[in-house]
């Protein structure tokens, strides 16, 4: 297993949990960030996409995070949806109706994006990073299709430094999280416990701030929920 990352065994596995919860995905996730995941998406998105932005939403699902761009920004942006899952992109064109932008689709992962260097304004990754194979290759990637001065938004889960509130996010995401996610979608909710496998690998705080600092010239780390929820922009 890569020391950042899922690794691609562990990787193909959580990939095929996403698909069988594609029809309750959003509702869960909402459920167990206790309604806040989109309060800390639209904090992140007003201060690193704007009017005329070219934007990859890097595994995008639903578009969840583009869709409040448009609401939030400016629907004078050009999108691109990138994401591992194809059953995540069909439903894409359903989830825009009624939305006058521009957008194209691309399957694919973070570690190989299929784009020209320096070409996005932004990179928006709602609660997806932490699934990279490879958190330093994504990272790297990232920052090469950026512009200079482009801006790589990330709004996830957070793993604290302070030992006491990681235990609490850790029981949490290993007891609690479960619970939540049954009483939300029932039998369909319980997949939901594999996102603990993957906190287990994402990096503390402090070690995604310097891994993220290796990169890009400037790293804006905001801390919610006891660090167990992060908004990071970084700068090119």
């Amino acid at each position: 297993m890569n020391s950042h990352g899922l690794g691609s065994t562990y990787w193909s596995e959580v990939i095929k949990i996403l698909r069988n919860i594609i029809p309750v995905y959003d509702k869960v996730n909402s459920a167990i960030s206790m309604g806040k995941d989109n309060q800390f998406r639209i904090e992140g998105i007003l201060k690193s996409v704007f009017p005329g932005n070219k934007v990859l939403d890097a595994g995008s699902g639903y578009g969840n995070m583009s869709k409040l761009v448009l609401d939030n920004v400016s629907r004078d942006v050009t999108l691109h949806f990138y994401d591992p899952i194809p059953e995540m992109l069909n439903g894409i064109p359903g989830n825009f109706k009624g939305y006058d932008a521009r957008f194209h689709m691309c399957s694919g992962i973070f570690e190989k994006i299929p784009f020209k260097s320096e070409s996005f304004d932004a990179v928006i990754c709602g609660y997806s990073i932490r699934d990279a194979i490879d958190l330093e290759k994504a990272f790297e990637e990232i920052h090469r299709v950026l512009k200079v001065d482009g801006r790589f938004l990330i709004v996830d889960l957070g793993k604290p430094d302070n030992i006491l509130a990681r235990i609490l996010v850790t029981v949490y995401l290993k007891y609690i999280l479960v619970v939540v996610a049954f009483l939300t979608a029932g039998k369909q909710g319980l997949p939901f416990r594999t996102l603990y496998g993957t906190y287990l690998r994402w990096p503390k705080n402090n070690d995604l701030n310097r891994l993220l600092s290796k990169k890009f010239s400037k790293v804006d780390f905001r801390k919610k929920l006891l660090g167990g929820a992060i908004i990071v922009i970084s700068y090119k």
